[in-house]
């Protein structure tokens, strides 16, 4: 099957592109830039999701959309509400047009537990706001959609807009433990390769206009994750 990954090259996406390929899926990659970890058997268009004719000649000919593509970092969403809007918002809805006229099958978006809570600032009101949109384009227009809400993700290809990676990276380089937000606040931290493999099990049909949760199995309170790193 021929499927699209916006933000294909990043943390997220460059596992869930992995696996769809070792499941023998043709993938496409939309991103700003190209992927340190492209395989030869993937293809990549370069471009913004916010560039609607770019991504039209990436969508062309595809049956599903992963679509990832995001501010993502909650402390630069924090400080940037009118760029979080046009990612993470303006954006996603390019992509939602785009399906619609293209008929792809189902968009699987990559949204967030915050987006039910009430942490995460700026990005959790644009992560629910494009819930909203996607839900909307299901009734008005049938484009099928599952949403994901994804816990703390750690791991590999990641970099310091991860919060696990910055603390870790801090630490290693300044000799402390640094952490801005609550310490008291709970976390379901899951593996990149874990959240991956999951991902792509979303294309099952039982998953078709569901929302659902793919987080780490115990929960965590943050002073727990920086006792653990100070004391590895």
């Amino acid at each position: 099957m021929k499927i699209l990954i916006t933000g294909g090259s990043g943390f997220l996406g460059s596992h869930v592109a992995d696996e769809l390929s070792k499941k023998g899926h043709e993938v496409i990659i939309f991103d700003k830039k190209k992927s340190k970890w492209l395989r030869k058997d993937q293809k990549i268009f370069i471009g913004n999701i916010l560039d609607y004719n770019k991504a039209a000649r990436a969508i062309k000919g595809v049956k599903i959309v992963f679509h990832l593509a995001a501010l993502s970092d909650l402390e630069d969403a924090m400080h940037k509400p009118l760029e979080t809007v046009k990612n993470n918002i303006l954006g996603t809805v390019n992509i939602l047009e785009l399906s619609k006229k293209n008929n792809v099958k189902r968009i699987i978006y990559a949204s967030s537990i915050y987006s039910m809570s009430s942490q995460g600032g700026f990005y959790r009101c644009s992560k629910k706001a494009a819930e909203d949109y996607i839900e909307e384009y299901y009734k008005r227009y049938g484009l099928s959609f599952t949403v994901i809400r994804y816990g703390s993700l750690y791991g590999l290809r990641t970099n310091r807009s991860n919060g696990v990676f910055r603390i870790i990276e801090d630490a290693i380089e300044e000799k402390k433990i640094q952490y801005i937000g609550n310490k008291k606040a709970l976390r379901r931290y899951i593996h990149v390769a874990d959240a991956a493999r999951a991902t792509t099990d979303i294309m099952s049909s039982k998953y078709k206009n569901k929302y659902v949760n793919i987080l780490g199995t115990k929960i965590y309170k943050v002073t727990e994750l920086l006792n653990i790193i100070s004391n590895s």
